[in-house]
């Protein structure tokens, strides 16, 4: 049988949840498919919450909890911004916020082989995106998309980093545009790389 993205979300959808909640029972749900994100985790037929905040859901099957925060809690598929911190013979260290230093593969770039291994020194700002992150592990990067193609990953360079909250990282890459980024760009032009970490 194919799975089916979601008819309509669930009426918990951008409500205030808090750790317990039991938002989607997947026994209901025959021959649909869902991606859960941070602040949600799959118990048996249960989806519930695990962190306090607002509960999200994107077209066509992602729901996540979202909520502000220093501390970043890795997820796969976000994109971070993250700082060299050490260099082993087969992957970089990178600090991205988080609970843990996640690892980045010198293979994990396009067109990456053992004989055009990327150089980057300790201090060096990445634009990168989580591949796997599970509890116990240090989470892994990549800088490529899903096709394999660098797309806007890699080294940042000539510019400014900034700390925020997550809460504030996700307002500033929502959809419409942030009204803050829509008048400097009025005024000003610029580039700007938003972490869902906080950078």
């Amino acid at each position: 049988m194919e799975a089916k993205p979601l008819e309509s979300p669930p009426t918990f959808v951008d409500q205030l949840v808090v750790p317990g909640d039991v938002v989607l029972d997947l026994s209901s749900m025959a021959n649909q498919t869902i991606k859960i994100g941070g602040g949600l985790r799959q118990d048996c037929d249960a989806i519930s919450v695990m962190k306090a905040g607002n509960l999200r859901f994107s077209k066509p099957n992602k729901y996540w909890v979202e909520s502000s925060q220093k501390r970043y809690a890795p997820c796969v598929g976000d994109t971070i911004l993250g700082i060299v911190v050490d260099t082993k013979a087969d992957n970089f260290l990178v600090d991205i916020k988080g609970p843990a230093l996640a690892f980045l593969p010198v293979l994990a770039f396009e067109g990456g082989t053992r004989r055009n291994i990327p150089k980057f020194e300790v201090g060096t700002l990445l634009h990168v995106r989580i591949v796997k992150a599970n509890a116990g592990m240090n989470p892994e990067l990549s800088c490529t998309d899903a096709t394999g193609k660098t797309a806007e990953f890699g080294p940042l360079r000539d510019g400014y980093m900034f700390e925020s909250s997550t809460g504030l990282s996700r307002m500033l890459l929502s959809s419409p545009t942030c009204p803050v980024l829509e008048a400097l760009g009025k005024k000003l032009s610029f580039e700007i790389a938003v972490g869902l970490n906080g950078r």
